[in-house]
């Protein structure tokens, strides 16, 4: 590092920040694309994998998992070792994971693979809070609003892609592909990203660690096959009970610790603990339209109500709603700087909210579900760029990076949610058509409400956050805080 680079380090920014920009930017949309990777070849796992349905699943399953233990446990490495290892670390799991499931022919060796590419996902939440460390306060809003839009606008912009490549390709290709891309983030990382010092000293609480991913994977199984294994089964119930009592016990264990995975005191400060409801909330009605919308658009015309498109087709009806989220992050700036936080996620879930009613009395023609799609996207894009900033505010700079990592997961948690009560809904009103059992209208129609029940109750939670000014740090945070963090 030169001296004008340790100068501008010096002074909390970096000297090229539209290139830092770029790279976390990037690379944070390739992670985000492992989440739709697989879901438009889905049904044709089992042939390829020669396995059965049930155990294909979880090459779908397992990177949610490994991603939602992922995010907090990188956000609390990257501020205990810095965050640039941590990126590049999470860049070279995602090539590793790429490659083994592009060698791959069975169902062992991709969901190893799998389950390293949803370990990337780690990528985000650091990526998140390393440009609100670096950037200058004329783009910190737009930086953070711009990576947190990655989250959904990859896992939108990745089902055309992946269907085309499937529909055009051998299914490898897939992987190839995400190996590639993978290439491109490890080199953009260690040459763009610069070396940050690390925000706390300490050790990683490996016990913590440990704990909240069997809690948190416990759960998430739970929730994710309670609609195949049956939900009164020993199994769903296990898994969910055995989670929240795992959890449980390592929330008592953390509040013992001098240097937590988590600090649950910080985690229950007000305005973090509504934004992490919040967050939970709008997981879930982000990920309903990816799986209702989809779903009706390729439902045979012979129902009355389907509209007969390919999976190819449905997804490019899908993909304007990702760059929707794209399109919003200099808006969502904007109304950061100008609103604050509390507003601009209140407003972001209403207009969320609003997406899913348009969806409810529109479902006539494919543009019409393109437009409640992008509508909510646009919901999406303005609520994703709040939380992480609300979070940050509220957090001591020694905490920004698990702090974001927890909110990450909150919102992986609602998206699994969202996962199980559509499915629920899906299969419970259903109707006959070509000898295949399919869901009625009215049930797509109660999804569309759930969602934007979600919504709005997302904005409503949002609304009890105080007004004004963030609360202060505790007194031994406050030094870091001022160097690390522009409140």
């Amino acid at each position: 590092m030169n001296q004008d680079t340790d100068a501008a380090a010096s002074r909390g920014t970096a000297r090229h920040p539209i290139a830092i920009l770029l790279v976390a930017g990037f690379s944070s949309l390739c992670a985000a694309l492992m989440q739709s990777l697989v879901i438009p070849i889905q049904p044709a796992l089992p042939e390829m994998l020669g396995t059965s349905g049930s155990n294909a699943a979880w090459v779908i399953t397992a990177t949610l998992l490994a991603g939602g233990v992922a995010m907090p446990v990188s956000g609390k490495l990257a501020d205990l070792y810095g965050r640039k290892p941590v990126l590049v670390i999470s860049a070279l799991i995602l090539l590793l994971g790429s490659l083994i499931c592009a060698l791959g022919d069975s169902l062992a060796p991709v969901l190893v693979g799998r389950a390293l590419q949803g370990f990337a996902m780690g990528y985000i939440p650091v990526a998140i809070s390393f440009v609100r460390e670096v950037m200058p306060p004329h783009l910190r809003n737009t930086a953070v609003a711009g990576i947190s839009a990655t989250l959904g606008v990859g896992g939108a912009l990745g089902l055309p892609i992946a269907a085309w490549i499937a529909q055009s390709y051998d299914w490898h290709a897939l992987f190839w592909l995400a190996s590639a891309l993978a290439v491109i983030m490890v080199i953009a990382t260690v040459v763009v990203m610069p070396h940050r010092p690390a925000a706390q000293s300490g050790k990683l609480d490996v016990i913590g660690a440990l704990g909240m991913a069997v809690g948190v994977i416990a759960l998430l199984v739970g929730v994710s096959k309670g609609n195949d294994w049956g939900w009164t089964s020993p199994a769903t119930l296990g898994a969910i009970l055995g989670g929240i009592v795992v959890l449980l016990l390592w929330g008592r264990f953390e509040v013992g610790q001098k240097n937590p995975l988590v600090d649950l005191r910080t985690s229950a400060r007000r305005p973090i603990l509504l934004t992490n409801i919040a967050a939970l909330m709008a997981g879930f009605g982000m990920m309903a339209q990816s799986i209702v919308v989809p779903q009706l658009l390729q439902a045979p015309d012979s129902t009355g109500y389907g509209l007969g498109q390919t999976m190819l087709q449905a997804g490019l009806w899908m993909a304007p709603a990702g760059l929707m989220m794209l399109a919003f992050t200099p808006i969502s700036s904007r109304m950061l700087t100008r609103l604050g936080g509390r507003v601009t996620l209140a407003t972001g879930m209403t207009v969320l909210a609003c997406g899913y009613l348009v969806a409810f009395f529109l479902t006539e023609a494919p543009w019409q579900l393109m437009l409640a799609s992008c509508i909510s996207s646009a919901g999406v894009g303005i609520a994703y760029a709040a939380m992480p900033t609300l979070i940050m505010e509220n957090s001591p700079a020694s905490e920004a990076g698990a702090g974001v990592g927890v909110n990450a997961l909150m919102r992986s948690m609602g998206t699994t949610i969202a996962g199980a009560v559509m499915a629920i809904v899906l299969t419970s009103i259903t109707t006959t058509a070509g000898g295949m059992e399919l869901p009625t209208v009215t049930a797509f129609k109660i999804c569309f409400l759930l969602g934007a029940v979600a919504g709005l109750g997302a904005a409503v939670v949002t609304l009890f956050i105080k007004r004004g000014a963030p609360e202060q740090p505790e007194p031994e945070f406050a030094e870091a805080s001022a160097e690390h963090v522009a409140a």
